[in-house]
C-alpha cells in the first residue's frame, strides 16, 4: 500500500488504474517494442543498460525490469520517473482520464499529524505567500545584516533569488497580519508553523529578525522554513526551523532536494552536506546534487527519499557522498553514517574538506574548483571507518592489535560487496601488522553471527532449483491467470512453498481473497502486493506479474493441473525425506507405537507422491 493511498477512495484509485493505458504512459519515456505473448520490452529508464530488460504487460497494467528490479503500475512509474508523490501521480492520470477523485477521510491513517481534506493545499498556499513576503523584505533597510551575511559567503542577489532567500522583519506580527489580510485563518497559520500564540493570547510571528530559507519537498512546494540568527542580542538558537506540522516532517526533509532531484537521478549520486549555505555553495560550484538535512541528523527516512531518486537496488552502483568536517564531531557523524550505510546498496563515500572547512568556506577560500576537487577526492566510507576505528588502539602492543581487530572485523563483515571483503581483510591485517589468518577468521566469525540473525525461517532453496521454478510458476499463474488457476491454486497453502519469500507471496494471495475470487489485472496484482508483509515479497509480486509463463502458446487447465501437481509433489517429497530421517533415528522396539505411526504415514505419503508424479507427467 502506498503511504498516502488512504486519502483517495479505493474505488477511484481502481478506476484510474482501469482506465489508464500503462503502455501509453510509459511510451512517453521509453520506446517499447513487442516482446511476444502480448508483452512489450524496452530499455529501462531507471538504470543504464545495453540490452532491454524492462518489460511491460499492457493486459495486466504492470511493468518490471529484470535488470534493476523496479516494478509496479502506471502510478508507480510516474512516481519514480517524475519524482512525484502517490497523490500527484494519481491526480495526473485521473486528469487525463477525466476522472474526478474523491477523498476519503476514513481511510488508513498515517503516523503523526496528517493533513485534512483540502488542508494541505491551504498550508502550501500560506507558505507560498510567506515566501513572497520574506523575499520582499530582503530588500528593505532592516535586512542589511541578512544581505551582508549572504554576500560574505559569496552569494549575491541572483543566488538569493534562485534559492528564495528572504528576511523575517523586526516585528512581532508583520507576517501574521499580512497573511490574515489575504484570507488565512489564525488556526491555519498556527497549524502551518508560521505563527504562534503569545502569552497575551495574540497571534505573533514564529520567525523574527532572521535570514530565511524556504524548504521545499520533492514536488517543489514550500513546506517550511530554516531561519539563521543574525543579531548578537538574539537569544535564540543559531538556526531555527519550522516545527513538526501536517506537511513538514524534519526526518523526511532534505534542503535543496527540489533543485537536486533530477541531477541526482541523472548522475547517479547524491552529496550530503550539513547546512543551507553548503548546499548553495556546492550547487554554485558545479555540484548540483548536494542536499542537507533540516534541524536533525541524517537518518533512515532521509535514506528512503534518496533511494527513491537513485533507484537504489541490488544491481545499482550509484554513490552517496557524505561531506563532514575533519573534527571529532564530523568523524562521529561519519561513523554513524557508516552504520546507516548498510541500508544503501549503492557505494558510499566520505569527502573530508581540507583544514576542517565546510564546502561554503572552502569555496570562499579556494574557489569553485576546490569544492569539486574535494568531492572528486572522496574516500570509501569503509576505509574511513576502519582507519578511525583502529586509530583508537595502541597498535604497538599485542593487546591493542587484538582489540582493534575485534572492533574492525565486524565492519569488514558488513561490506555489501562480498568480493571486496577478502581484500579489506587483507588490508586490515596489513594495517594492524598481523597475519591474515586470524583477521580473516574474525571477519568470518562476524559474518556467521550476522547471518544467524538475518537468516529467514524455512529450508533454503537454490535460486535456480527446479523446485523454486515450480513454486514461481504456480504463483505466476495465480497473478497472471487467476480465473484459470482458481480453486486448484487456492487448495494448496503456503506450506507447499519451501522458499520463504515465495511462501510469503502465497500467503499474500490468500490475504487478498484468493485466486478464485480475483478478476485479474493491475487491481488484483496491487491487492496482492499490498497484502505482503514482507518487503522482499512485495518486490517479487511485480516480477512474477510480468515474467512469461513457461508454456508454449496459451496456458490451459491442463497446464495448471501439471504445475500444481509438481508443486505438491515437491512438498510431499520433502515431507517423505524428513519422515525417513525421523524413522531411521527411532528404535522400533522401545518406540514401537511412534515407529508404526510414522511408518504408516510414510507409506501413505509415498502413495500420494506416486499419484502426483503421474499427474505431473509432461513438460513445463
Amino acid at each position: 500500500m502506498y503511504a498516502v493511498a488512504g486519502r483517495v477512495k479505493d474505488e477511484d484509485i481502481a478506476l484510474v488504474r482501469d482506465r489508464t493505458s500503462i503502455a501509453d504512459v510509459i511510451s512517453e519515456t521509453v520506446t517499447l517494442r513487442s516482446a511476444g505473448g502480448g508483452n512489450l520490452k524496452g530499455l529501462c529508464p531507471f538504470h543504464d543498460e545495453k540490452s532491454p530488460s524492462f518489460n511491460v504487460s499492457p493486459a495486466r497494467g504492470v511493468y518490471f525490469c529484470f535488470g534493476c528490479g523496479q516494478g509496479g503500475d502506471a502510478i508507480k512509474f510516474l512516481m519514480d520517473a517524475e519524482h512525484l508523490s502517490f497523490v500527484e501521480a494519481l491526480e495526473r492520470l485521473a486528469g487525463k482520464a477525466g476522472i474526478q477523485l474523491r477523498y476519503d477521510t476514513d481511510g488508513p491513517q498515517q503516523s503523526g499529524p496528517r493533513p485534512q481534506t483540502g488542508q494541505r493545499q491551504r498550508l502550501i498556499a500560506a507558505h507560498a505567500s510567506a515566501v513572497d513576503f520574506y523575499r520582499d523584505q530582503l530588500g528593505s533597510p532592516g535586512a542589511r545584516k541578512a544581505r551582508e551575511f549572504l554576500a560574505g559567503r559569496g552569494f549575491g542577489r541572483d543566488a538569493a533569488e534562485k534559492y528564495g532567500c528572504g528576511f523575517a522583519p523586526d516585528s512581532w506580527d508583520a507576517l501574521s497580519k499580512h497573511l490574515r489580510l489575504i484570507g488565512f485563518t489564525q488556526d491555519e497559520l498556527i497549524t502551518a508553523g508560521l505563527s504562534k500564540t503569545a502569552r497575551s493570547g495574540s497571534l505573533i510571528d514564529r520567525f523574527r529578525r532572521r535570514l530565511m530559507w524556504p524548504i521545499r519537498d520533492l514536488s517543489g512546494d514550500v513546506i517550511g522554513f530554516g531561519a539563521r540568527k543574525l543579531f548578537d542580542d538574539d537569544d535564540g538558537p543559531k538556526y531555527l526551523n519550522t516545527p513538526e506540522t501536517p506537511i513538514y516532517k524534519k526526518s523526511h526533509v532534505l534542503y535543496g532536494i527540489d533543485h537536486a532531484k533530477r541531477e541526482i537521478a541523472k548522475r547517479g549520486r547524491a552529496v550530503i552536506v550539513e547546512g543551507y549555505t553548503d548546499v548553495m555553495a556546492c550547487h554554485e560550484a558545479g555540484e548540483p546534487t548536494a542536499v542537507a538535512t533540516c534541524g536533525t541528523s541524517f537518518g533512515i527516512d532521509h535514506i528512503g527519499v534518496l533511494r527513491r531518486l537513485l533507484m537504489d537496488s541490488d544491481s545499482f552502483t550509484g554513490e552517496i557522498i557524505y561531506t563532514f568536517d575533519g573534527d571529532a564531531a564530523g568523524q562521529k557523524a561519519a561513523l554513524r553514517a557508516f552504520e546507516e550505510d548498510q541500508r544503501f546498496v549503492g557505494r558510499t563515500f566520505i569527502a573530508v574538506s581540507p583544514d576542517n572547512m565546510d564546502p561554503c568556506d572552502l569555496r570562499l577560500a579556494r574557489g569553485d574548483l576546490a569544492v569539486r576537487d574535494m568531492i572528486a577526492g572522496r574516500e570509501p566510507l569503509v576505509d574511513f571507518a576502519l582507519r578511525h576505528t583502529i586509530s583508537r588502539f595502541d597498535l604497538d602492543t599485542v593487546e591493542g592489535r587484538v582489540e582493534a581487530m575485534r572492533k574492525a572485523a565486524p565492519l569488514v563483515a558488513k561490506i555489501k560487496d562480498r568480493e571486496k571483503r577478502p581484500e579489506y581483510a587483507r588490508k586490515l591485517a596489513g594495517d594492524l601488522g598481523m597475519d591474515l589468518e586470524p583477521v580473516q577468521r574474525a571477519v568470518n566469525n562476524a559474518l556467521r553471527g550476522e547471518a544467524a540473525e538475518q537468516r529467514a525461517p524455512g529450508r533454503p532453496v537454490q535460486a535456480d532449483s527446479p523446485q523454486r521454478l515450480v513454486e514461481r510458476e504456480a504463483l505466476k499463474l495465480a497473478l497472471q491467470e487467476p480465473g484459470l488457476a482458481g480453486p486448484m491454486f487456492d487448495a494448496l497453502g503456503p506450506e507447499n512453498y519451501a522458499d520463504p519469500v515465495l511462501a510469503a507471496v502465497r500467503e499474500a494471495v490468500a490475504q487478498a481473497g484468493g485466486a478464485s475470487a480475483a478478476t485479474g489485472g493491475v487491481v488484483w496484482i496491487e491487492k496482492v502486493r499490498d497484502s505482503c508483509a514482507d518487503l522482499g515479497a512485495q518486490g517479487l509480486v511485480s516480477e512474477l506479474a510480468v515474467d512469461p509463463l513457461r508454456v508454449d502458446g496459451t496456458a490451459d487447465p491442463r497446464y495448471v493441473q501439471v504445475t500444481l501437481a509438481r508443486l505438491q509433489a515437491a512438498a510431499v517429497t520433502t515431507r517423505i525425506r524428513d519422515l525417513k530421517s525421523k524413522v531411521q533415528r527411532l528404535n522400533p522396539v522401545t518406540h514401537k507405537d511412534q515407529y508404526l505411526a510414522l511408518a504408516g504415514e510414510l507409506f501413505s505419503l509415498e502413495q500420494q507422491a506416486r499419484a502426483l508424479r503421474d499427474q505431473a507427467a509432461g513438460g513445463m
